[in-house]
């Protein structure tokens, strides 16, 4: 190869490596304008709690049984359905003063709610409530059996019912019966915790005639609040 061959493939390879160094140097640009990545930002505000958005907290006060469905019977006579209303009244109206929560009743008068159709946990599934609580007096045919005891069915409702349990035991003084797993529909077909309270027994004479006071029942409601309130961390 001559001289002047060498000499302008030298100059060849010189001038490539001079593009190549200036394309380099030279910053990308786009018609179109990237789009920043929220993808994350998205997943964080579909996680914030309630407390912090300013969200209610939906509450569902189930007064058990009403209507053609008395419940239990008491030594007196009494109705167990009149128990669970005038309880669930007090409930409601402790609850509703209370700005984080909008609390609601299955039933707010004497009326009867078909348990077949599944009245009531479809009204709380519907209302996509956060917790649910229903109200009962107990029974047995030995009258010298008495005392507290609470339901939960699903795993996830286990703290909401150990929680309840504990203030509303010590409010009605009677025999803390504890708290156990049963498969109650109210409890069952629920999406939300959901626990099932029997105050008292409506059979024990000394029982109902407590559990038929004004000052027991305001009592207990007040119990009832406290303890979603510190389930719910909602401090005032």
């Amino acid at each position: 190869m001559n001289k002047k061959m060498r000499f302008l493939i030298c100059s060849l390879i010189l001038m490539l490596i001079a593009i190549g160094f200036i394309i380099d140097q030279k910053p990308f640009m786009s018609d179109s304008k990237e789009e920043p990545n929220n993808q994350e930002n998205d997943h964080l505000e579909g996680t914030v709690a309630k407390d912090s958005t300013g969200e209610k907290y939906k509450i569902i006060i189930d007064p058990g049984h009403g209507g053609e469905d008395p419940g239990s019977i008491g030594v007196s006579g009494s109705y167990e359905k009149d128990f669970t209303l005038s309880l669930a009244m007090k409930v409601f109206h402790l609850m509703d003063d209370i700005p984080r929560i909008e609390v609601y009743m299955t039933r707010d008068k004497d009326v009867f709610l078909s348990a077949e159709t599944r009245v009531r946990p479809k009204f709380a599934n519907d209302l996509k409530a956060d917790l649910y609580i229903s109200l009962h007096a107990n029974t047995f045919t030995d009258p010298s059996v008495s005392g507290t005891e609470t339901y939960y069915y699903d795993q996830s409702s286990f703290a909401l019912a150990n929680m309840l349990h504990k203030y509303v035991a010590e409010a009605t003084g009677f025999r803390n019966r504890g708290v156990k797993k049963e498969d109650l529909f109210v409890l069952r077909d629920t999406n939300m915790p959901a626990i099932l309270l029997e105050i008292g027994y409506m059979t024990n004479p000394k029982e109902e005639q407590t559990m038929l006071t004004e000052t027991f029942q305001q009592q207990v409601a007040k119990s009832i609040k406290n303890g979603v309130k510190e389930y719910l961390k909602i401090d005032g």
